[in-house]
């Protein structure tokens, strides 16, 4: 039974990784295409195998697809092929001078990105120029395609642009998953005076930045491939406004960390805290909604009112007025996640600052 569950499992999570590549997939097989048919039937070149796998290398299933990323993999495996092109036309084919092509082209990968599978990429062109048979044409026809599949690729970035906001909302609703489960966890820890589940909802906080930095690398593609795409280019406003809560979202992460860790810490006495469980609650709950404007832009002001409501929560000698210094400092410690929380929601920085109980 726990088998055929995990095979299930593997094959929902290929399906939906599928699905989600399809632009992806339909992007690189147009731009591959079609660098193949400019160097074939226009330039006549016999064979040209290089404009695919430099137009699909170039383009890839990586999240960064911004144009600047696209070309600088072209052009780094452009690059590649020309140096062994020229080597082979200088010092010929043999067991040092594939070792010596191997070492410029993984110098040369390194060079232009950091990126471990780039130079395995970049090698296997190399490999391609010297040990496949010249094409006929000249001993720089497969630069040349190189430089076909690299135009491809960046023009197919522009052209045939993947969706730059669905990626972004995917990521930015992982991120706010991960935000309202560690919210939730301490609403139940801090009703309980349970310290396992505020250590469990601490190790969750400090394990997140991931799926915040995914979205901040989407955003940025996003904004990216927006700016010179004219079919893209009316997503802009949103994709502004969306970084702004992502920087709001980010700081709201940084201080939910000290609010889980102050909350660890201060229920290591076993004793429950209802009142600031009601306040985390509230947060709970506008979280949720910020997360679903994604989806509905109208729950956007139902979060901000909801965050606005935990305010006359947050005053710790009204709410607690016989607590320690300890809760009074727990209580504190929500005051710049909330203002973080209400910035998110489009509030000004001010605004959001005066709405706090005076101290």
């Amino acid at each position: 039974m726990a088998g055929g569950v995990g095979v299930a499992s593997w094959a929902r999570s290929s399906w939906r990784r599928l699905a989600a590549s399809g632009p992806a997939i339909a992007q690189i097989v147009i731009a591959a295409m079609a660098a193949f048919a400019f160097a074939h039937w226009v330039l006549h070149h016999e064979t040209p195998l290089l404009t695919i796998t430099v137009a699909a290398a170039a383009l890839g299933f990586k999240r960064d697809a911004r144009p600047l990323r696209v070309l600088r993999t072209a052009v780094g495996m452009t690059v590649g092929i020309l140096l062994a092109e020229l080597a082979v036309h200088l010092i010929g084919v043999g067991f040092w001078q594939l070792a010596l092509i191997t070492l410029v082209s993984l110098a040369v990968s390194r060079f232009f990105s950091a990126e471990p599978g780039f130079a395995a990429t970049v090698l296997v062109q190399s490999m391609l120029v010297v040990l496949v048979p010249s094409p006929v044409g000249g001993p720089f026809v497969r630069t040349i395609d190189g430089v076909i599949g690299g135009v491809a690729a960046l023009l197919a970035t522009v052209l045939v642009p993947r969706d730059p906001r669905r990626e972004a909302a995917r990521e930015a609703v992982a991120s706010l998953d991960s935000f309202d489960e560690v919210l939730g966890m301490l609403v139940d820890a801090l009703r309980r005076g349970d310290v396992a589940v505020s250590t469990q909802a601490l190790d969750l906080a400090r394990t997140s930045q991931g799926p915040t930095d995914a979205w901040a690398a989407s955003l940025d593609t996003a904004l990216s491939v927006s700016r010179i795409s004219p079919f893209l280019r009316r997503y802009l406003p949103e994709l502004e406004s969306q970084r702004e809560l992502h920087r709001s979202m980010d700081l709201a992460w940084r201080n939910l960390r000290v609010v889980a860790r102050r909350a660890d810490y201060l229920l290591r006495d076993g004793s429950a805290r209802p009142a600031i469980a009601d306040a985390v609650a509230q947060l709970e709950t506008g979280t949720g909604l910020l997360r679903e404007s994604f989806r509905d832009i109208s729950t956007l002001p139902a979060a901000r009112a909801a965050f606005v409501g935990v305010v006359r929560r947050l005053d710790p000698d009204e709410v607690m007025p016989h607590s320690t210094a300890r809760d009074k400092g727990l209580v504190l410690a929500l005051h710049p996640l909330l203002v973080d929380l209400l910035c998110a929601t489009g509030m000004p920085l001010a605004d959001a600052q005066r709405l706090l109980p005076a101290l």
